[in-house]
């Protein structure tokens, strides 16, 4: 199969790449696994100084690898550059923390001497996705490659442009084949799951892939870490500051032009206050840039891929022949590449696409709740588990309310985000595993114990 890159916000095909053969897999997989065996035994240090430069090339080729995720997904030009960031940022937390996240411990027992040690699992399969191109990647490598594993980047297809741009930048920062970056489909990438040289893997992407990948990952008896779909919740309670609850569902719901896992998918409202934030909320809709991404002055770009907005689409159908109220947008916008409107739906309810479903684009959608309690249980009433907001002008009320919902991380007073200080993953349909932090690094080693009489 052909892998064809393509600029969404105008529909033009930019390139096309041959999918690797098998045995182009096969070289690339030997070359890696042979780089493998000394990268295990280079010293912490070393690592670390490695993740500096990749850092350092980043941040030195920022503007261009910007423009690359732009011109390839239709990320708006400032968020890009944030990513890119943040990357560089990822890469100097494990430099500065992995010694410390590795180190032995000793445990206490009538041994001698008894204590864990961590040692790398070895080869990493990471599948990776395109609406954060660069930091999906980087946030699964930078840990991995810290721990002294090797990693192969299988991206996702619409994205090789920004797959072999990273594989430049840790081939320039590491020795060589420590990470490399395989162009092939989504088969040839579950096959190489079965192959003894791939220790592991790791998986961001839809709940279907999910599915496969980990009963592939299950069918070998191979580690793997999945983070998947969301419909994250974001409540406002009565108490809430409305203009900054408004303000704060704005940008979790359209950063990246919706196309995110911990995007604030389901709004729900106490009913004491849902007219009153509703009208401040569809005012900063109504204030939303949408256009040429390269801008900067742009909030809003394409969504990635023409199917994408077809999907999307037909879910917003769906949902309105079911119940729900358009109160903004809900139409593809007319003319070139692949952009949606900034939407809102009302009165969503269970049964509707919008409210079972995960709507992955520039669609809000609201749900009424009676009071807290409601809004606890409408919350909660998700297969996903990622992420979830709570606004309240009291930080109590605010943590006990986080601490019931049923997610991977709940944020008072703020949209949910990753950080590479704070562990991220999800539960029940979102998958498991963490990614980040110490956790993050913890996931691909071997946590060997050691006694000494």
């Amino acid at each position: 199969m052909a892998i064809v890159t393509q600029n969404p916000a105008t529909g033009e095909t930019l390139k096309t790449f041959p999918a690797l053969d098998n045995t182009q897999i096969a070289t690339v997989l030997q070359q890696v696994s042979m780089a493998s065996v000394g990268w295990a035994v280079t010293p912490i240090a070393e690592r670390s100084a490695c993740l500096q430069r990749a850092a350092q090339q980043l941040r030195a080729q920022r503007d261009r690898y910007a423009a690359l995720i732009t011109l390839e997904m239709g990320k708006p030009i400032r968020e890009a550059h944030a990513e890119v960031e943040k990357c560089a940022t990822g890469c100097e937390f494990y430099a500065q923390n992995a010694k410390r996240f590795l180190a032995d411990e000793v445990i206490a027992t009538d041994a001698g001497k008894s204590y864990i040690t961590y040692q790398p699992l070895g080869t990493l399969l990471a599948i990776m996705p395109w609406n954060f191109p660069f930091w999906q990647a980087f946030r699964a490598a930078a840990p991995a490659l810290a721990a002294g594993n090797s990693v192969l980047l299988k991206h996702a297809s619409n994205v090789p442009q920004c797959a072999l741009a990273i594989e430049e930048i840790f081939q320039a920062s590491f020795p060589a084949n420590v990470f490399r970056t395989l162009l092939i489909g989504p088969q040839q990438a579950e096959k190489l799951i079965a192959d003894p040289r791939i220790h592991a893997v790791t998986l961001t992407g839809s709940e279907t892939a999910g599915r496969r990948i980990a009963a592939a990952a299950g069918a070998q008896l191979k580690k793997s870490v999945l983070e998947l779909g969301g419909s994250d919740a974001f409540v406002v309670l009565a108490d809430a500051d409305l203009d900054e609850a408004a303000r704060l569902a704005t940008a979790s719901r359209f950063l990246n032009g919706g196309q995110s896992c911990i995007a604030a998918k389901r709004i729900i409202l106490v009913e004491p206050i849902a007219e009153d934030f509703l009208a401040r909320f569809q005012q900063r809709l109504a204030q939303l840039k949408q256009g040429d991404p390269t801008r900067e002055d742009t909030d809003l770009g394409p969504m990635a891929r023409a199917d994408l907005r077809d999907a999307l689409h037909q879910q917003v159908i769906d949902s309105i022949n079911t119940g729900a109220v358009p109160r903004m947008g809900c139409q593809p916008v007319a003319g070139p590449g692949y952009f949606y409107k900034v939407s809102l739906l009302d009165q969503v309810r269970p049964g509707m696409p919008a409210y079972d479903d995960e709507l992955f684009g520039p669609v809000a959608a609201v749900i009424r709740a009676k009071d807290a309690a409601d809004a606890l249980r409408i919350a909660n009433d998700s297969r996903y588990g990622l992420g979830g907001s709570v606004c309240t002008s009291n930080p109590g009320k605010g943590e006990t309310f986080a601490h019931a919902m049923h997610c991977g991380q709940a944020f008072v007073n703020g949209m949910v985000k990753s950080d590479p200080r704070l562990p991220f993953g999800g539960v029940k349909a979102s998958g498991y595993g963490r990614e980040l932090a110490l956790q993050g690094i913890r996931e691909f080693v071997n946590a060997k114990t050691i006694w000494m009489k």
